[in-house]
């Protein structure tokens, strides 16, 4: 699975040329939801997932590669009984797992940062604003105000 989303990521870089900022030092990985705050949960052994422990924190490379491959050796099962995997993720952090991989390996930082909040919300709000916007006929726009 990580050959083949490499593969599939190759175009991407060839036309954009995220390497060289790598090789600069002018890249940085942010990592939102999904399988990055999965990982960054069960890197922690949290109990429960708790978005404030996981939110902001630092997955290194090597903790990402190491944490994947305990997923990845996990039974289903083990998976859904996982508190910070559950029945909800269970199919699909493996596959999460193995894109993420391939991008380490693609653009290989060192790190990345975990974000559960912030920017989603953020993209999500300036979404809702642009509808809500969109669907007022001009003119209308706060004339009571």
């Amino acid at each position: 699975m990580v050959g083949e989303v490499r593969d599939a990521l190759a175009p991407f870089e060839a036309a954009q040329g995220i390497q060289s900022l790598v090789a600069a030092g002018d890249l940085q990985m942010l990592g939102t939801s999904g399988t990055v705050t999965t990982l960054a949960g069960v890197h922690q052994c949290l109990k429960r997932y708790d978005r404030a422990l996981v939110d902001g924190c630092y997955l290194d490379f090597e903790t990402v590669h190491r944490i994947s491959r305990e997923i990845a050796g996990m039974s289903y099962q083990a998976r859904q009984a996982h508190p910070c995997i559950g029945r909800e993720r269970a199919d699909l952090v493996v596959a999460g797992c193995a894109i993420l991989e391939a991008m380490c390996r693609m653009w290989p930082v060192g790190r990345l940062r975990v974000a559960d909040r912030g920017l989603r919300e953020g993209i999500l709000y300036t979404m809702i604003a642009a509808a809500h916007a969109a669907s007022v006929p001009a003119g209308t726009q706060r004339a009571a105000q």
